[in-house]
């Protein structure tokens, strides 16, 4: 009975043993894939980057040309307001 129970402690102790051989292997694969993980984020970020500073200099460059309108336009309204005063003066002092 003993030498079964020596037995069967030998095969358990074989099985771990196979285990832990494995071990290394699936240790490396693991590494390549949290490699391969780092690769494709940091290229995912960069394009993310990318896009987002395209994305702020269309932004810019709508805000000037929208600015620039605005600025048009507030320089044509200065101008009408100015020439009404100047006339309602005009009228003023014609009596």
């Amino acid at each position: 009975m003993a030498q079964k129970s020596l037995e069967r402690r030998v095969e358990v102790l074989e099985k771990r043993v196979d285990i832990l051989e494995q071990l290394p292997e699936r240790v490396r694969a693991v590494e390549l894939q949290i490699v391969q993980l780092r690769e494709d984020l940091r290229g995912e970020f960069s394009a993310l980057r990318a896009e987002i500073r395209a994305g702020d200099e269309d932004t810019r460059r709508v805000l000037r040309d929208e600015m620039r309108e605005l600025f048009a336009d507030n320089q044509r309204q200065m101008r009408i307001l100015h020439e009404d005063v100047i006339a309602r003066i005009a009228t003023i002092r014609q009596g």
